[in-house]
This record gives C-alpha cells, structure tokens and sequence, in this order.
C-alpha cells in the first residue's frame, strides 16, 4: 500500500466515524444533538466532548462519558490499524469534530476557554 494513502484513509475513516457518533446517544434521554444545541457539551481541542458549564448533570456527564469512551477505542482503532499514535488521531478528529460544528454550538479554545461557534 502506499503510504501516502494512509492518512487519507484514516482521514475517510475518522469522518465516518464522526458523522456516526450520534447514534451512541440514542439510549439516552438527551441526546448528542440536543446537549450541545443547548449548550451543555462542546468539542475540545482533545478530540473528546467537554462540558461547557459545570457542574454537569448525571444524563449529561453519562452521555459525555459513554460517547468519549466510544471515540477513545476508536481513536486507537484507528491509530492502531494505521500505525501512528493515538494523539495524532485525536488531534485529526478534533479539526475535524470543529469543524463539523454548528454555529451556535460550542468549541473549546486551546486556552481552555469555551465560545460559540
């Protein structure tokens, strides 16, 4: 294989990912979609969910904890399968999880500071 195609493949991999994630929060009451459309989780720089405001409630911190749970084996899948560190997916998958977000939403500055899209 030719290793120019491996981050590209990973890149394919990881936006799949991403744009799937969602259906984690399905057995939650509240779901991905509607806690950061309230502003209650965020995307890091990290590649990982935050909580914009804490104190967090138990269904907001559970549904952060099982959809970053999720990213984390996946973010080593990935690095794994790839041969490259974890941290370099998990940066790749922040960018991209940025990217994805909508205005109005929030993202974490690298300062730590968290502002709307």
């Amino acid at each position: 294989m030719d290793p120019r195609s491996k981050p590209l493949r990973a890149a394919l991999v990881l936006a799949i990912i991403l744009a799937s994630i969602g259906w984690v929060s399905v057995s939650f009451a509240l779901t991905l979609q509607e806690a950061k459309s309230k502003g209650l989780l965020g995307e890091m720089p990290t590649g990982y969910l935050g909580v914009v405001n804490p104190p967090a409630s138990p269904p907001v911190k559970a549904l952060m904890n099982e959809i970053n749970r999720k990213r984390k084996s996946k973010y080593e899948e990935i690095a794994h399968r790839n041969g490259t560190s974890s941290r370099s997916v998990e940066a790749l998958a922040a960018q991209t999880a940025i990217k994805k977000t909508k205005p109005g939403q929030y993202i974490q500055l690298p300062s730590g500071e968290w502002r709307k899209k």
